[in-house]
């Protein structure tokens, strides 16, 4: 949570030529943890921090030279990426509605009550709501669906008992192990992340700003991706990248003012600081959060297509996209359909349509 807060003040306001200075929050790699889930086991978790360490450098250093590269991302490429993003964060509100995947009473009456109240408090809100009021309806919505769940009794505080109430990060409590398997594995993970990051930046730029992403920002974003990564193995923690989720917050409300997100990051870093801080952010139900993120991950969907109509719709670009978005999103359905692949082809690819939506629309 310290690393995330630090990265997204990074994000917000860059060091040099570390940072995008866009409203883009950072957080914890949900790419990663297929690949992980090999390495962990196969070489020990001190691999796996070595492997954050070089990867992390190796993105960084890959974003601040930037400019010489990034013409191969042409904008019905970046287009097809956001629409992927989109696509595959619904599955992911999805299960937040359920009640979380993995949850004893997945898809309970419970889930479905909570998860409807806490949505249609969204929308009635962002239909009443005059002026900037409009900004607030997600929060409404999580005011209001988690009074539900207290009433319900279904929000959890067994988890403050104990927590302690200050904790700070120590240094160096893995030592890094460098085993070159597992740093080429996780460098190939670093570059999918990386085509996420320049989605993300250019669906902010796009949907918060009403412009295109400049050259600079996407360099700045990719950087500060790599090396705060880098910092956080040293921490070890996991690799940190940019959070589609908040894209779908900045389409959804318009908020793209640095001070305001900042607020958020300082929240971050006091969630890491004090555990009991961030043990009672953490009793919020996974319903409540699943009925304010449906529509926002679905605004991301429709920024991407409105990118796509953007770049026109000439044969060309319907064949990039069309194609990118079939095979991108329809293998990974299907995961099986990697069996034939090494390994670490599999983990890579398998389920993350968006590596594959990127590296078929590059091609």
């Amino acid at each position: 949570m310290i690393i995330a807060g630090i990265g997204t003040l990074i994000q917000l306001f860059p060091l040099w030529k570390i940072g995008s200075g866009l409203p883009i929050v950072m957080g914890i790699s949900f790419t990663f943890v297929s690949i992980f889930c090999y390495i962990g086991p196969t070489y020990g978790y001190n691999a796996i921090v070595g492997a954050v360490l070089v990867g992390g450098i190796v993105e960084g250093v890959l974003g601040l030279f930037a400019k010489y590269w990034i013409k191969l991302i042409s904008p019905i490429v970046a287009a097809s990426v956001v629409t992927s993003i989109g696509f595959s964060l619904l599955s992911v509100g999805a299960s937040s509605f359920g009640g979380g995947s993995g949850s004893e009473n997945f898809g309970s009456a419970t889930n479905w009550i909570l998860g409807t109240i806490t949505l249609l408090s969204c929308i009635i809100f962002n239909i009443l709501a005059k002026s900037y009021f409009k900004q607030l309806s997600v929060l409404f919505g999580l005011i209001v669906g988690y009074i539900v769940a207290v009433i319900m009794g279904v929000v959890d505080f067994s988890s403050l008992s104990g927590t302690s109430i200050v904790a700070v990060p120590s240094l160096m409590p893995f030592k890094p192990e460098f085993n070159a398997n597992a740093i080429f594995s996780v460098i190939l993970i670093f570059l999918v992340s990386a085509t996420e990051t320049i989605g993300d930046t250019s669906a902010l730029a796009a949907s918060g700003l009403n412009r295109d992403v400049t050259t600079k920002e996407t360099s700045g974003s990719i950087a500060c991706d790599g090396f705060i990564s880098a910092l956080s193995s040293v921490f070890g923690c996991l690799p940190i990248t940019s959070f589609s989720q908040n894209v779908g917050l900045v389409a959804m409300t318009k908020v793209v003012n640095r001070f305001a997100i900042a607020t958020g990051a300082i929240i971050m870093i006091i969630a890491g600081i004090f555990p009991i801080f961030g043990a009672l952010l953490a009793t919020l139900p996974d319903a409540v959060l699943g009925g304010c993120t449906l529509m926002m991950f679905g605004t991301i969907v429709i920024s991407g297509l409105q990118m796509i109509s953007n770049c026109g719709y000439s044969q060309r670009n319907i064949t990039i996209a069309a194609l990118s978005l079939s095979i991108g999103i329809g293998f990974t359905q299907v995961p099986e359909i990697f069996s034939i692949f090494p390994k670490i082809i599999e983990n890579v690819f398998a389920e993350n349509c968006v590596a594959v939506v990127f590296i078929v629309s590059i091609i």
